[in-house]
Order: structure tokens, then sequence, then C-alpha cells
């Protein structure tokens, strides 16, 4: 009797430093920090979004402007505003429709660029060359958030596959992150002719 007193308070003693070394409180931090920085990314493509009309309201201005040019990047603009992606669900299927959304978007953006260049007043114009620099920094920002998640992610993902956390993420739900990824067409080297 005496002994099986003894043994629980032992048992519980011996597993505790089990579950306090889990590292359940470690991978709830990454997977947040996955998350803040998932919000950040889709903070910027939003700056993107946000510009574009004032962006295609300029350029409208023009009235001999190639209109289905400004048509594509409208319906774009829409197309990946409309694709949501939950911080939970950072799978590789919902990134790709994510991202092939964003790329669609960013392609219409190139086409309009390349049509103005055709315009020499509408480069000149002080509202659009601001535009201009400030969808250009938004850009750059988009890739420098895209890289940070990507650091995280990988943050996340190493710590819950290492030994002894894969046993307790696999307990507690804790699952790998997607990462963004460079679409297929990016391996290829632009042909540039003149």
């Amino acid at each position: 009797m005496k002994n099986r007193k003894l043994i629980l308070p032992l048992i519980i003693v011996l597993i505790t430093p089990l579950f306090t070394g889990c590292g359940y409180n470690k991978m709830v931090s990454l997977d947040e920090q996955v998350t803040q920085q998932w919000a950040q990314v889709e903070n910027v493509y939003q700056r993107r979004a946000d510009l574009i009309p004032n962006l295609v309201n300029t350029v409208k201005g023009y009235a001999d402007f190639e209109k289905s040019t400004l048509t594509q990047v409208i319906e774009a603009r829409s197309k990946a505003t409309a694709v949501q992606v939950n911080a939970d669900q950072l799978n590789p299927e919902t990134l790709q429709r994510f991202q092939a959304a964003q790329d669609q978007l960013s392609s219409a953006l190139s086409r309009l660029m390349v049509v103005v260049e055709r315009y020499p007043d509408l480069k000149a114009n002080q509202n659009f060359l601001e535009l201009q620099a400030q969808l250009e920094g938004t850009e750059n920002r988009i890739a420098v958030e895209r890289r940070r998640f990507n650091e995280v992610t990988m943050q996340y993902n190493t710590y819950i596959r290492k030994f002894p956390q894969l046993f307790f993420a696999r307990i507690f739900g804790f699952e790998q992150k997607a990462y963004f990824k460079a679409e297929e067409s990016a391996k290829e080297v632009p042909k540039v002719t003149f």
C-alpha cells in the first residue's frame, strides 16, 4: 500500500519533464510567427491591390489608351483579391491557387507597363510616375515579405520535424506549412530582342 502511494507521485515526477520539454509552447510560438508573417504577405498584396485603381484611373485619362489592357488589369485585380487563404490552411494547393491569381495580376500589370511605354505624355505625368514608383516599391516589399514568410515557415517546419517534437506535433495537430515557390516560367531565362 505504501509503495502504491509512492508510485503515482514518482510517475508524475518522471513524466512531467517529458511534457514540459515537448516543445508545445515553442510550436505554438512558431506557428503564430508563420500566421503573423502570412498576414504581412497579405498586407503588401493588399497594398498593391489598393494602388491599382489609382493607376488605372490615371491611365484612363488618356483617351486613346488601349482599353483591353485596362480591362485585363481590373479583372486580374478582382480575381487576385477574391482568392483568400487562411493562415490555418497554408498547404501547397491553397498557396498555389493564391499565387496563380497574384501571378495573373503581375502579368497584367507588366502588360500595362509595356503599353504605357508607347505614350510619352503618360510616362511624363507626375501622378503616373508616383503611382508607378509606389507599385515598384510594393513589388519589392512583396518579394521581401515572401522571403520572410519562407524563413519563418522553414523554422516552424524544421522544429516540428525534429525528434522528439515530431511526436508531440502529431499529437497536438501541428502540421507542416507550405512555402512560396517560384512559378515554373520563372526558371526560364527571358529573351530580350531589340
